[in-house]
């Protein structure tokens, strides 16, 4: 559950924190209602009180939140319209304000708050395969050569001690203000970035000593024979 910082902290949260993309997070399949992160969400704000969107929208960017979900307007209503379709939140009343646009006000039901806590648990309990660019690009490493790969590999750490860096110092910062536990999804990003730093710098000293090395021409041709077979194979 989302937890108010105290006074005057999240003028200390600074958008590196959270920096994570979460679209591969958002479309995984949980539990047996098949709640994803946004509907996880909603359903964590309205635990703490009644609220309508914006509401919603006003927190998730004060604590920072919106860094993770790439906040959008149609999927935090695309989810509460599947929260409402599931009888998990319901709508408590409409209310307008001046020529502003009616706004509900939402209610989680006894039900949401249990899928919401059996969901929560099973997307801590059980690990999920989650796509990453990063790793299917690595599957393609091979189209590069050795000397082309090292540097660009170079780079990338060179990038992620720079990230690293980073959040160390505004974590340190920020803690200083914040619990440890409004925090713990950053921890967990810097704890991430650096056993990729480590693999990465694994992976470049084994290239650098030949313990790791292959040969593009061959590769491509072997590739283009296996190619041309699969497709005498399909003609026939």
């Amino acid at each position: 559950m989302g937890t108010t910082s105290p006074a005057g902290a999240n003028q200390f949260v600074s958008s590196p924190l959270i920096s994570i993309s979460s679209y591969d997070i958002v479309h995984l399949n949980y539990m047996k209602t098949d709640l994803g992160i946004w509907e996880i969400t909603v359903l964590s704000l309205l635990r703490e009180s009644p609220m309508h969107p914006y509401q919603m929208q006003r927190l998730l960017r004060d604590r920072h939140k919106d860094e993770i979900l790439v906040l959008k307007r149609g999927s935090l209503y695309h989810a509460i319209g599947r929260l409402v379709r599931a009888e998990l939140i319901r709508a408590k009343d409409v209310t307008r304000n001046g020529r502003r646009p009616e706004r509900t006000t939402y209610a989680i039901t006894a039900a949401g708050r249990r899928e919401f806590i059996s969901a929560l648990r099973g997307i801590i309990a059980i690990p999920h395969r989650e796509s990453s660019e990063f790793m299917a690009a690595m599957s393609f490493l091979v189209h590069l050569t050795p000397a082309e790969a090292t540097p660009r590999l170079e780079e990338r750490c060179l990038r992620l001690e720079k990230q690293i860096a980073e959040y160390d110092s505004i974590l340190a910062t920020v803690s200083e203000r914040v619990a440890r536990i409004n925090l713990i999804e950053s921890e967990y990003l810097v704890a991430m970035l650096e056993a990729e730093l480590a693999w990465i710098r694994g992976l470049i000293n084994e290239i650098n000593s030949s313990k790791l090395t292959w040969d593009l021409k061959t590769i491509l041709k072997e590739a283009s024979v296996g190619a041309s077979s699969a497709g005498l194979l399909e003609d026939g």
